[in-house]
């Protein structure tokens, strides 16, 4: 199915729903870390607890830790990772942040992109990610 047999346009990420070990640990993490604010409303209960920047961002759901666990590094069918992106300016301060809050990262340059990868309490991995060309011509 080609682009021009769908008009249907997406706005944007809203949220990926992830399963955590501690709902307040994994809140207080994204909220420390990368300075998501906390959505606890009380018609939804206990949770899910949304963790936003603007309208985008991740939904804390409490994990069953009596099912089977999943291995980590398994390239099998999973999410592998989820990316927020940044200004180079903010991009730039994230590296500052995580190395004040010693939080180990690693830089990846995607010729593109630079990102920084890191993991959440779960082990997560969460990427920033930002452009590094001109964004007219690369998203044309």
């Amino acid at each position: 199915m080609s682009t021009e047999d769908n008009d249907l346009q997406l706005e944007f990420l809203d949220h990926v729903a992830i399963r955590v070990a501690d709902l307040e640990i994994s809140a207080n993490w994204y909220e420390k870390v990368l300075g998501l604010k906390r959505y606890q409303l009380p018609e939804w209960g206990a949770f899910p607890i949304f963790m936003l920047s603007g309208k985008s961002g991740v939904a804390l759901f409490p994990a069953d830790l009596n099912d089977p666990k999943l291995d980590s590094n398994s390239r099998n069918i999973k999410i592998d990772h989820f990316a927020f992106n940044v200004t180079n300016e903010n991009f730039e301060k994230a590296k500052q942040h995580y190395s004040k809050l010693d939080i180990e990262f690693d830089f990846q340059d995607h010729h593109y992109f630079h990102s920084i990868y890191t993991k959440d309490p779960d082990g997560h991995k969460v990427e920033l990610t930002t452009i590094v060309v001109d964004e007219d011509t690369f998203y044309n």
